[in-house]
């Protein structure tokens, strides 16, 4: 509805120029808003006040023009009203909103969907945590941020490929297979624990991989060479806890396309290759033993190390080479999700991209906020440190996949957020997750009772849809009218919350419906209407929550 007044809108002012009501052809875009008070009318527009001073006519005057030559063939207005400086309001009949009901029964599972992307090829990487311990729940909120853009941008149209990048090369899995190496000693050496040292991983999953490996058959590691040993434990490690990411994903609902190995760009010799591209480009220069990256020629506040003076390769260097990678494979845009710690990195990524030759607008970034765990509105104590954290398998065991999604998507992700346990698992309209599904139940419950009651759900006629009159269902008709539009702002911003505050909105619009109003009344005709009506919510309903990856039950 939005864009037929947007379009409406601006044929009025391109015949209002053809016609001399105004003075040049230099129009703005227009903006159709939704008035915060009722009496304002359905939509609104500050077109007039925009064009004033390109016109050089009163806003009032302008806006009188356009109301002028609005030529409204469908009937879609059933008043327009200057107020104030120069607004223009726009009245909305009953009738003009109906046809969204046929839409929606029409479309079914693709209503909102779009063809904006065009098929280009776009990869979202999320996730990518270091196989060096289990998910926690920050990386549980990018999984759901991640997952949830990309489900919504192959809806609207894009050919999307979802990657995990696997840190499985460099320190961290050295300093993995030390840690494990070390509570191996523990274990098996039968000296005294020394104090374990800070720069190792404390978890007590440590101590369990150190355990697994000896029963598994590596009884020989005190034999063995230290670094031989260390190496052993690292692969180990490494496989393990990646089987148990890949495991825990799974049970999130979480799946990829590719899991990419950067030790495989240094095995294909792709890192020394970007390098020497990039050294022969004079982008990449020696100093102080070091090799630099300008990427200060591209927006950064300093150059960046991309091999140190011991000849080792830094992690930029790899991430250089794997987003060319990217590229080189077709991607029109790449999207990575990363933890909010790592916006420093962004710049350095944004000025490599920028050098190998692709446009600004080609790389996308979005920053994950922390979860604050609660339980009954009290912190959960956790130390990354000690190894004493939550992980998102203990979540999803405690409150369920469902809930899990839907609250780390209830708030932007570039806000920090609250993640109650308790709250999470009531059956109450405090928990959003059960408020929304609640509806789609609820009304599958009305489904299956008319049926029994020999109620069909066929399209009821025009006659029939002309007697949803109530307030409450008008209500509901403009909400399911927003759906597309809600779809696609969150395709092309990459905002999933969009979604689940629609769905939340529209669920308190049913909400208040059904607490005033029978669907299944006396009136077969009335009844065959809000039958189609509240059908056509629960159908939303579902298309959202699908696209959140969150489930759909037929009874709660």
């Amino acid at each position: 509805m939005k864009q037929k007044i947007q379009t409406l809108v601006l044929q009025a002012a391109r015949r209002a120029y053809e016609r001399g009501a105004l003075t040049s052809d230099q129009l703005p875009e227009v903006e159709i808003e939704e008035p915060k008070i009722a009496n304002h009318g359905d939509f609104s527009t500050n077109m007039a006040m925009v064009m004033a001073a390109g016109q050089k006519m009163a806003p009032r005057k302008i806006a009188a023009a356009l109301i002028g030559h609005l030529e409204d063939s469908e009937g879609l207005l059933a008043k327009t009203e200057i107020a104030g400086p120069g607004f223009i309001n726009f009245f909305i009949p009953p009738a003009a909103w109906q046809p969204v009901l046929k839409a929606v029964h029409s479309a079914d599972t693709r209503f909102g969907a779009s063809r904006r992307g065009r098929d280009r090829k776009v990869q979202v990487e999320f996730v990518s945590a270091n196989p060096t311990g289990p998910l926690h729940v920050g990386h549980g909120r990018g999984a759901a941020v991640g997952d949830t853009v990309a489900r919504i941008l192959a809806f609207c149209g894009y050919d999307v490929q979802k990657e995990y990048y696997i840190n499985d090369s460099g320190r961290q899995i050295n300093t993995l297979g030390r840690s494990v190496f070390l509570r191996y000693r523990e274990l098996y050496a039968g000296d005294p624990p020394e104090a374990f040292p800070e720069d190792c991983y404390q978890g007590a999953y440590v101590r369990d991989l150190a355990r697994e490996l000896h029963d598994a058959g590596r009884t020989d590691l005190l034999q063995c060479e230290p670094d031989e040993a260390v190496a052993t434990c690292a692969r180990y490690a490494a496989d393990r806890i990646l089987s148990g990411i890949r495991e825990d994903l799974e049970a999130f609902g979480v799946g990829f396309d590719r899991w990419f190995s950067e030790q495989s760009l240094y095995d294909s010799g792709k890192v020394a290759q970007a390098i020497a591209a990039f050294r022969e480009s004079g982008l990449i220069y020696p100093k102080d033993g070091a090799l630099w990256f300008k990427t200060t020629d591209y927006g950064d506040e300093k150059d960046r190390v991309v091999v140190r003076n011991n000849g080792l390769t830094t992690y930029f260097a790899s991430d250089i080479s794997y987003h060319e990678d990217k590229y080189r494979r077709g991607f029109e845009r790449v999207i990575d999700v990363w933890g909010a710690d790592h916006h420093g990195y962004v710049p350095r990524m944004t000025a490599a991209i920028e050098a190998s030759g692709r446009r600004r607008g080609q790389f996308h970034v979005i920053l994950v906020q922390l979860v604050n765990l609660l339980r009954a509105g009290q912190p959960v104590a956790m130390s990354t440190r000690a190894g004493e954290f939550v992980t998102l398998r203990d979540v999803i065991d405690e409150v369920g996949r469902d809930a899990a999604r839907f609250i780390f998507l209830t708030r932007h992700y570039d806000s920090s957020l609250d993640f109650d346990l308790e709250l999470a698992k009531q059956k109450t309209n405090d928990n959003p997750v059960y408020y929304v599904q609640y509806v789609h139940a609820r009304i599958a419950s009305i489904s299956r009772k008319a049926a029994e009651n020999g109620v069909g759900v066929a399209p009821p006629s025009d006659a029939a849809l002309a007697r949803l009159t109530a307030p409450e269902e008008i209500q509901l008709l403009k909400d399911l009218s927003r759906y597309p539009e809600v779809v696609d702002q969150s395709a092309q911003l990459l905002e999933p919350h969009r979604i689940t505050y629609y769905l939340m909105t529209l669920a308190a619009a049913f909400h208040a419906y059904y607490n005033r109003h029978r669907v299944l009344s006396e009136d077969p005709m009335l009844t065959q209407a809000r039958l189609y009506l509240v059908l056509a919510v629960q159908k939303v309903i579902r298309n959202g929550l699908n696209l959140l990856g969150v489930s759909a039950p037929e009874s709660m």
